[in-house]
């Protein structure tokens, strides 16, 4: 256990709705703690106990500009004593840097919190799993523990599977937002076989579908793929205005990334008649909430309406 981050041994399962015949439930992973929350402490919890281990004393990772696994690597590595490189897509970024931590609020909480940024190209950027790509980088900054973009590998898998307790074997259905897909794996691998694992993709295309299945044993599982939105970075307003709402009536925030989408496909589902009557359905909030203030700001270029945070 990673005890330089104070995590609490549990977090509480909210009660959303009990309307259209079902019980609808929220996991609050997003109050795990304030900085490295939901499912980026659980994929990095063990990463960071196997990296302290081998003797590494720097963390080096990828992502966009907006990432919430490059902040919570940041806030970690600052709590954990650990340096933190972060490799980041998007070499315009790193033309002015204090222009771009001046407006981007992920880019700036990180170097606040030390970490060192590289800034690739996007085409340089889509070779990051190369053994050329990775000689370069030892090459300029020496030894590392290397977290894959997102925090996705076995170790994260192995924290997610902590996600679900004892307790959460009374749902029938476990529902989460899906970015790289471990996540999603861990909740797999921890289920009850009466239990149907419902994931809520944040990206168009297929391809989850096999790196989800490299790290799970049990086929009780369903991407429901049409809630991306058009993408990561894509908004509509109508998901802007079940955000707000669903804010204003159960007091729970969500991010537009992936637990927004994630909520507005559950209660479209709901809407439609899609669960059966007296099935217990648990919704894992995954955290993902710095990236609000990020998305706000483009929203404002557009005149949107902004979330409220």
């Amino acid at each position: 256990m990673l005890n330089c981050l104070d995590i609490p041994s549990s977090v509480p399962n909210q009660l959303v709705t009990r309307r259209y015949g079902v019980e609808l439930y929220i996991k609050r992973e997003d109050l795990l703690h304030p900085e490295v929350a939901g499912n980026k402490y659980r994929k990095l919890k063990y990463n960071l106990e196997e990296a302290r281990m081998e003797g590494h004393s720097t963390l080096l990772t990828f992502g966009g500009a907006y990432s919430n696994h490059i902040a919570a690597t940041a806030a970690a590595g600052k709590k954990c004593g650990f340096k933190t490189i972060g490799v980041i897509r998007g070499d315009e970024l790193g033309e002015e840097l204090e222009k771009t931590l001046r407006e981007n609020p992920t880019l700036k909480f990180a170097h606040n919190c030390g970490m060192q940024f590289k800034f690739i190209s996007r085409g340089a950027y889509r070779q990051k799993d190369t053994p050329e790509l990775y000689r370069d980088l030892r090459s300029e900054f020496g030894n590392f523990y290397l977290l894959p973009e997102g925090g996705s590998n076995q170790l994260a898998v192995q924290g997610c599977q902590e996600i679900l307790t004892r307790e959460d074997a009374n749902f029938d259905i476990i529902c989460c937002a899906v970015g790289t897909g471990g996540t999603m794996a861990g909740i797999i691998n921890a289920s009850e076989s009466h239990q149907k694992i419902m994931g809520f993709p944040a990206l168009k295309g297929n391809f989850l579908e096999t790196e989800i299945g490299k790290y799970v044993w049990q086929n009780n599982w369903k991407l429901m793929a049409d809630y991306h939105f058009g993408g990561y970075a894509r908004i509509e307003k109508s998901l802007i205005d079940f955000i707000n709402d669903f804010r204003f009536q159960f007091k729970i925030p969500l991010d537009p990334i992936y637990t927004g989408k994630m909520m507005y496909g559950i209660f479209d589902l709901l809407e439609k008649g899609y669960f059966q009557e007296n099935q217990r359905i648990l919704a894992v909030h995954t955290g993902g909430l710095q990236g609000i203030a990020g998305m706000n700001r483009r929203l404002r270029e557009k005149a949107y309406p902004l979330i409220a945070i």
